[in-house]
This record gives structure tokens, sequence and C-alpha cells, in this order.
């Protein structure tokens, strides 16, 4: 397994150009992930990468072999995953993104039940708002709101996302109730961004009589964590946009109350973006099926309960 390991390795240290980040990746030390980038090229009789002090950039040879290396490795994961469809044995570890709200809410609380019944899996969780290169980031697959971007990668729908915007009662005694969307940027409210490096999402996109528009609203806050917004809307800071299985209890306890509600938000999807190749991996394609189930059956349970508190 020396010479497959040294393949991982120098595949994950050409997709993340860095020796550092290749050895975070797959949890090996620095000197562990030189090593064997060492080994490689002393097999090959060729310099794989150039580097110095400050970059490491792939030589015409490690081009060349980085294509091959893909297709070897896929080639490995894909017997190995005929084999565990014989032995009904899934194994390994599954790397998986979500945004903030979505994976501590949904995600998070699902995993126990779903590695009990899969002791051999292992599940790293990265959560983050930003937005997540599943190829460059070495996911299995990534949770989302909204669309992708990359329209190459296979999507998976789980349900569509109801929104709402969201005020503390004290911001509204405070600064009015807002009607609706074009009240928001007229009244001048503080509407509470989410907005992260590389974000293209600057308006919010509102239903109004007309079919769904885009307000340019504005304020003082922004976050690239969603959780934080929600915290400045509890303290009366202002106005946010956010899913309701986020905010639900807020809402059913009166902490948050709806606003500009002429214009509620336009529902997003949630879904599940992957690979072709990673839907071929067993234990990829269980928790797949596992996830979306339970995520729709939470989110329409919450979102019931947002309607009917006395439910």
């Amino acid at each position: 397994m020396s010479y497959l390991d040294n393949i991982r390795t120098f595949v994950r240290v050409y997709e993340l150009g860095s020796m550092s980040a290749a050895g975070r990746d797959l949890r090996i030390s620095p000197a562990v992930t030189s090593a064997r980038i060492s080994q490689l090229e002393d097999y090959l009789g060729v310099r794989l990468f150039q580097r110095t002090t400050r970059n490491l950039t792939a030589t015409e040879q490690g081009q060349v072999f980085y294509s091959g290396a893909v297709t070897v490795l896929d080639a490995v994961d894909q017997a190995e995953a005929k084999v565990m469809h014989l032995t009904d044995a899934p194994r390994g570890t599954l790397f998986v993104a979500a945004p903030l709200g979505l994976g501590r809410r949904l995600v998070a609380p699902a995993v126990p039940e779903f590695l009990a019944s899969y002791p051999e899996i292992n599940l790293r969780l990265r959560l983050s708002d930003r937005a997540v290169d599943l190829t460059t980031e070495g996911l299995d697959l990534a949770f989302f709101l909204g669309q992708p971007e990359d329209s190459t990668l296979r999507i998976r729908k789980i349900a569509d996302c109801r929104r709402v915007l969201v005020a503390a009662p004290e911001y509204i005694a405070r600064c009015g109730m807002p009607k609706d969307g074009a009240a928001l940027i007229r009244e001048g409210h503080n509407c509470l961004n989410l907005r992260y490096p590389g974000a293209s999402e600057f308006q919010w996109r509102l239903q109004t009589p007309e079919g769904p528009q885009r307000f340019a609203v504005s304020g003082r806050y922004e976050c690239d964590d969603g959780d934080v917004l929600t915290d400045w809307a509890l303290a009366g800071e202002g106005i946010a946009l956010k899913p309701v299985f986020e905010v639900a209890p807020h809402l059913e306890a009166g902490r948050l109350v709806p606003v500009a509600t002429a214009t509620p938000p336009v529902p997003v999807q949630m879904a599940c973006l992957y690979t072709h190749r990673r839907h071929q991996d067993p234990k990829t394609r269980l928790f797949m099926d596992f996830m979306t189930e339970r995520m729709a059956r939470a989110m329409r349970q919450t979102e019931t309960g947002a309607e009917d508190p006395g439910a």
C-alpha cells in the first residue's frame, strides 16, 4: 500500500498546491508528506515538483503523471466500491461539508445514528458558510442552500427551504415595522447581511405581486457566519433574512417576529452536491440516502412548529 499512499499524497499536493495543506488534509505530518513525494520521485526517476522557499509548482512530468494518477485512484476506488457492494460492509472515511446553520441543526444531529449503523465508517464534517470546492478540498459531498456555480457536479435535491425576514420586537418598537421590500430601502432599515469572500449574493430576492425581485438592501452589519446574524437580530440590531429552520425556536418564543411579510423571501433549494465518481462509493451513497430522508423530515417538523407555535 505504500506506493498507492505515495500516489494519493502526490495527488493532494498537486491539487492543493502545498505540502503542508496536503498533509493536513491527509492527517499526516509535513515530514511524512515530503518523504512520500521524494520516494515517488526516486521511484519514477523524475522531479514532480519545483520547490522554492515560497512556491511549489508541478513540473511537466508532474502534470503528465497527475492525469494518470487520478485515473489509477479512480480505478482503485471503483474496485473497492464493487467489493464493498458484495460484502455489504461499507468502510472508510467520509469528508462532508455544510453551511454552518444547516450543518449544526440538521446534519450534525443525525450523524451519530448513521455512524452507529455503519461502525467501519468515519466522518469528517467541515462547517462553513463560504462556498467550497469538492475537488480541491477532497470532499465526498457538500450540502448547500441555493444554486451551485459549478454545473459539472451532480445535485440531489432535498427540499425547498422556506426563508423569512425577522427582527426582534425591540427593533420594531424602535424603528417601525416595514411592510415590504421597498419599505426596507425607503425607510432605511438596518439589514444584516451574510457575506464572505467570493460571495455573489449582495441583494435580497423577495416575492412581490409582480414576481420575484431583487432588493439592494443595506446595513452597518455584515458577517460570514449566519448564526452571528441571528444573534445580532436577537439583540435588536437589525433585520435578518434566515431559513425558517434556523430561527423557528425564536419565532415560536416571540424573540423574533416576521417582517416585510407582503414580500416574503423566495425559497431556495436545499440539496447535496457530489461528483459522479463519488456516487459510485457505497458509503457516500448510503450517507446521502440517510441524510436526505432525515434532513427533509427534520425541516418539515421545524417549519410546521414555526407556523403553529401551539403544535
